[in-house]
């Protein structure tokens, strides 16, 4: 008994000590983001800054005209992607689940073994299509290839295999058609792997860097990530305002998870039952 509870010290001081190791940069990061310049170049590991300042955060929304925007870009990219994909995802998860139409066994298999091939591999073919129909340099550009997700379809498909018929039959008996049902009884009832799976996009939308450096070529569309290293660029050496600016984008990513946190956790024990 005795051993056992040293080895269960052991284990969570281990952990422990993990966590702030890793955690450590990150509010590093944060407190520098408050940090005058000299502070930050003068060397040490401290958290707390000495003489705290928000002339950092007042910098880059005032004396850089693009970032302000560069923050709208990401928001309108995000949040646009993230429905369409609930939206598509969702319906064509629902389809494979319960619809019978010819070839849904072979769809299935083709969406699994797509799953598996690595995105990079379309950038080149995604780029040379959208510069042949025109939208470079566009939001589309950035939305529509990733309107779908077929890892999501994927997982709507298994949530909806095992949703109850009986609800659904109760409401085509209540005089709902199949398009009814959906969105008025069984889209609703499906909230936690929405959840999880808007949260999913939204980060992966609101981080994606590759995309928009390939497709997107005028600085008053880019989107914050891309933004970022532009922005970086231009202060090589100006470490407050870097740290204020990369602060800044993670801010949304953070409410949003808090938000969503009680969905997403639950949608996780589902994904992870199933």
């Amino acid at each position: 008994m005795k051993m056992k509870r040293f080895w269960k010290i052991i284990t969570y001081t281990l952990l422990i000590g993990y966590g702030l190791v890793t955690l450590y940069p990150f509010l590093w990061a944060v407190m520098a983001s408050f940090k005058p310049y000299s502070e930050i170049i003068g060397g040490g590991l401290s958290l707390l800054p000495k003489a705290p300042t928000l002339e950092n955060f007042s910098y880059i929304f005032t004396r850089d005209p693009l970032f302000p925007r560069w923050i709208l870009n990401s928001f309108i990219i995000a949040i646009s992607g993230t429905i369409l994909n609930i939206i598509f995802n969702s319906m064509a998860g629902y389809a494979l689940a319960r619809l019978s139409f010819p070839g849904r066994k072979q769809i299935f298999l083709l969406i699994l073994a797509v799953i598996m091939v690595p995105a990079q591999i379309l950038l080149i073919p995604n780029y040379l299509i959208m510069k042949s129909i025109g939208i470079l340099d566009t939001y589309n550009a950035l939305i529509l290839p990733g309107a779908i997700n077929f890892g999501y379809i994927f997982m709507m498909r298994q949530f909806f295999v095992n949703f109850p018929r009986e609800v659904e039959e109760a409401a085509q008996m209540d005089g709902l058609s199949r398009t009814q049902t959906f969105f008025r009884i069984v889209f609703p009832m499906a909230q936690a792997s929405i959840a999880t799976q808007g949260v999913f996009v939204f980060l992966g939308l609101w981080n994606e860097f590759m995309k928009p450096l390939l497709y997107i070529t005028s600085p008053e569309k880019y989107t914050l990530t891309l933004g970022l290293q532009s922005f970086q660029t231009q202060n090589a050496t100006q470490w407050n305002y870097i740290m204020a600016a990369s602060v800044v984008s993670i801010i949304p990513i953070l409410i949003l998870y808090i938000v969503l946190n009680k969905y997403f956790m639950k949608g996780v024990r589902i994904g992870g039952d199933k």
